[in-house]
């Protein structure tokens, strides 16, 4: 069973003021959330909240009345979309006889299931350990038994509490150490990137808004991209070359969503760190969504607690509006009129069928290409290989055949390849002549 409450409208510490949300928006999406790890969900409803009761959130009646629908269902599981203290989860599992899951425990319990790779396992096996941290009091009924031993066995008197206490803590500590070689890892990795150089990508979004649909899209890759939160946990990067020969790394990351916990962003921090070092993040949108507007204020959110300001100007964001394929004529019209009075007019596509992509590419090249140069070469009828290397790293815009076999080409180049392009004139015995 799933019951959300209708969520304070003040604003969140460190925030500003949270994206105001549907009811209904809030349960289905919550809903979604327990039918990620497969849940049966036999019963959901709102609950509204005037004054939250520090001993069981809910005032008396309701807990009554969802013990009455706890053991009519036989539900082994109540999962609220509200923050809840581990005081009131313990007294709330007493008087429902079942298990109680606030937002964030439900959260970890799909990133649980999710991570594939090892990093993803430690990030994830962190930040359900900070949370659990603070829970151990909810679930001990043996909190007077005492302990003796040596060592690391636990000293004399001390509680079984706080025995456990001290392993997690030295167990976060042992993660964060393997996490930090994680992120000396990325860092060499990004700097191998940058000696080749090849611009990054990050495509970041909320959750199921069409990233890893895109990403497969634009790579050719096969990620799995189905229709659920927070599939993708492990980032993934594919190369690609656009219409200019520049080549690029496109990234797909961990989707967004809103009160993300976080001690969520905390452990994720070390992926994460690939969409602040990213040349661009394209930030997909699920422009059919109902609630398309909160969502990208939430995701602006996460991006402005990593110190990305999406609101600036100088901002290297290029905001994508996807899933165009399930707007009916009257919500595409009223899509494209937003867009156009936009400052920085997102693209709209449909990943999934393939429209506006190519116009997608083209934006991304033209953001890189406001620094590439115009340049023309005579190449010999001996020089074919340089003629291939240009066809292959930059955009020729013309070429003409001349009777004796040379060709004239005329290019657009990124300048950051121009060393590349003097070894291949000097190959070719052209040294200078571009």
């Amino acid at each position: 069973m799933l019951v959300p409450f209708r969520r304070d409208r003040r604003p969140a510490a460190g925030r500003g003021a949270p994206a105001p949300r549907s009811i209904e928006d809030r349960l289905a999406e919550a809903v979604g959330l327990a039918r990620a790890i497969a849940l049966d969900v036999c019963a959901a409803e709102t609950v509204p909240l005037a004054r939250p009761r520090p001993s069981t959130l809910l005032g008396s009646g309701k807990v009554e009345e969802v013990a009455l629908l706890v053991a009519e269902c036989q539900a082994g599981l109540v999962i609220i979309d509200h923050a809840v203290t581990p005081i009131q989860q313990r007294n709330l599992e007493k008087a429902w006889g079942c298990k109680v899951l606030d937002r964030t425990g439900l959260i970890l319990e799909i990133f649980g299931e999710r991570a594939l790779t090892r990093e993803g396992r430690l990030q994830v096996e962190l930040a359900h350990l900070t949370y659990q941290k603070s829970r151990l009091v909810r679930s001990w009924t043996h909190l007077e038994r005492q302990r003796g031993g040596f060592g690391f066995l636990g000293g004399p008197g001390e509680a079984q509490i706080e025995t456990d206490r001290r392993l997690i803590e030295e167990r976060i500590e042992a993660i964060r150490r393997d996490l930090a070689g994680v992120v000396k890892t990325r860092a060499l990795h990004r700097a191998g990137r940058a000696r080749v150089p090849y611009p990054v990508v990050a495509i970041v979004g909320y959750t199921n808004a069409g990233k890893s649909t895109l990403f497969n899209r634009l790579t050719g890759a096969s990620v799995t991209a189905r229709d659920q939160v927070f599939e993708t946990l492990d980032p993934t990067m594919r190369e690609v070359k656009l219409a200019s020969g520049r080549r690029i790394i496109i990234s797909d990351t961990v989707g967004f969503i809103s009160d993300l916990p976080t001690t969520l962003v905390a452990a994720f921090r070390a992926t994460l760190e690939e969409v602040v070092a990213a040349d661009l993040i394209l930030h997909v949108r699920d422009i059919s969504h109902p609630e398309t507007e909160a969502q990208r204020r939430d995701v602006d959110a996460v991006l402005a607690d990593l110190g990305i300001d999406a609101a600036a100007a100088e901002a290297p964001i290029l905001e994508v509006c996807n899933k165009a394929d399930r707007l009916d004529p009257t919500g595409r019209g009223e899509a494209e009129r937003a867009m156009a009075r936009s400052e920085r007019p997102p693209v709209l596509i449909s990943a999934l069928t393939g429209e506006g992509v190519a116009a997608l590419l083209v934006a991304i090249d033209a953001r890189f290409g406001a620094r590439d140069e115009v340049l023309s070469l005579e190449i010999p009828p001996r020089a074919g290989r340089l003629l291939s290397w240009l066809h292959d790293n930059a955009e020729v815009l013309a070429q003409e055949t001349a009777e004796n076999g040379a060709v004239t080409a005329r290019f657009r180049i990124d300048p950051a390849l121009k060393g590349k392009l003097a070894g291949q004139l000097k190959r070719a015995g052209l040294s200078g002549k571009a």
